[in-house]
């Protein structure tokens, strides 16, 4: 069987070194809906980890509706609502608008749990020792809570920007002109789908492990909290 693959059509090098300067330039939606998110869902997911573990059930249980909800739906459906879905209702979005919301919402929902985690592992003795000095809830959040569980939170976090980094080639799906679909238009104009799909993937690839890199230098910087 493996003499029958034809070897010389799996990957063309001239094609890719042609496409790469287009493929590449759809990095700047790429980066752009993966740290936008990112930013967002960081804002988004802090206080809705704060209300996931309150002990009002007016701002617990939306919290939960919301993060079962968001965690438990393909985020490629939650795309589609927002650009094909919500203009039937007269809400319209243009593509990259719908991506950003989709992508920023969803992943709120997983840095909340993250931030819950991250939050109930700081001994509860901070929080006393806290009080004891006088510090105001949010002083003590500030000041002790939030430079300890940082640094548990970096990796989980990490791995959040990651996904979205690839999530990102979904926005393909309702037209965004990032990495993956660029890669699509010339693979279906070159009749090589296949060469433009190992160069996406390695173009993914390389962006990742930097973020990896940055990881590990984050960790290192907050090492110093635990």
């Amino acid at each position: 069987m493996m003499n029958e693959i034809e070897w010389g059509l799996l990957f063309d090098p001239q094609l890719a070194i042609d496409s790469f300067p287009y493929v590449l330039g759809g990095l700047t939606h790429t980066l752009l809906l993966a740290l936008v998110s990112m930013g967002v869902g960081l804002f988004i997911g802090f206080f809705l980890s704060l209300a996931r573990t309150s002990t009002l059930p007016i701002l617990q249980w939306p919290a939960r509706l919301y993060i079962s909800f968001m965690r438990g739906v393909p985020i490629l459906v939650i795309l589609f609502l927002l650009y094909f879905g919500f203009p039937v209702i007269g809400v319209e979005f243009t593509a990259v608008q719908a991506a950003l919301i989709g992508f920023s919402l969803n992943s709120a929902a997983y840095m909340a749990e993250i931030f819950r985690s991250s939050l109930a592992s700081v001994d509860s003795g901070q929080w006393e020792s806290s009080r004891a000095l006088g510090l105001t809830y949010w002083q003590s959040m500030r000041r002790i809570i939030l430079p300890q569980s940082v640094r548990i939170a970096i990796p989980p976090l990490s791995n959040v920007l990651m996904d979205l980094i690839k999530a990102s080639s979904l926005a393909a799906m309702i037209t965004v002109p990032e990495m993956f679909q660029k890669a699509r238009i010339v693979g279906a104009r070159e009749f090589d789908l296949l060469t433009l799909l190992i160069l996406v993937a390695l173009m993914y690839w390389a962006i990742c492990s930097i973020m990896a890199v940055l990881q590990n230098y984050l960790e290192k910087r907050y090492a110093k909290y635990l």
